[in-house]
This record gives C-alpha cells, structure tokens and sequence, in this order.
C-alpha cells in the first residue's frame, strides 16, 4: 500500500480571503472554491482553507516552510503583502524567518537547504 500527501489544509474564519493571498504569495491560482473551503493549486502539494467557527488561539501544530533564493527580498515582499515578521532564526547552514500571514498563521522561509 502506497499512500502520499497532496493537501495542507488550514482552518480560518475566511477561506476566500486568505485563499487568495497565499495563492498571491505562492504565484499560483484558486483551483476550487466552495465557499466554506477553498483549494490553491500550490505544487507540489494543494492548500485547502477551511472555515472555522473557532478563532486561533496557539501557534499552530503545523506549518509551511518557503524557500527563497533572496530571503531578506522576499520576507519584505512578505510583508509588504500583509504578513507579520516574528523572529529570525538559525542553525549550521540555514537562516530563516519566522512570519504570520494575515489570519495569525506561523510560516518560515529559508535560505539554505
């Protein structure tokens, strides 16, 4: 038996919104939207946004990591677009930067492996 991953799904209180502003980040297109789940055509995974009734109250279990040829570029690209810087970090041949996307949500993105 073989199985694979092919959706991160995220929970939030505005699937559309936050639907198109990481399909704005990733340059990629909404694929399926259902109003209360919206799905952007992220290869090589899909990222599904559900809608909640409960609000983010923790950091999150899971999250993305980005990779970019030009951090310090893209992070105020980033932010630029809505995202909220919350630290910088690193280890023996990786820097990243820790973010928020509009709705509270943690995501890196690297330079480095």
């Amino acid at each position: 038996m073989t199985v694979s991953a092919t959706m991160i799904t995220i929970d939030c209180s505005d699937p559309g919104a936050l639907a198109r502003w990481w399909a704005t980040v990733l340059d990629a297109e909404i694929t399926e939207d259902f109003g209360e789940f919206v799905m952007v055509g992220a290869k090589p995974l899909t990222l599904g946004f559900q809608l909640v009734p409960e609000p983010k109250l923790s950091k999150n279990r899971v999250h993305l990591d980005l990779k970019a040829d030009d951090l310090t570029a893209e992070v105020r690209r980033l932010v630029d677009l809505g995202a909220t810087v919350v630290g910088e970090q690193q280890a023996p041949g990786l820097v990243w930067t820790v973010l928020q996307d509009p709705a509270g949500n943690e995501f890196c993105v690297s330079h480095g492996h």
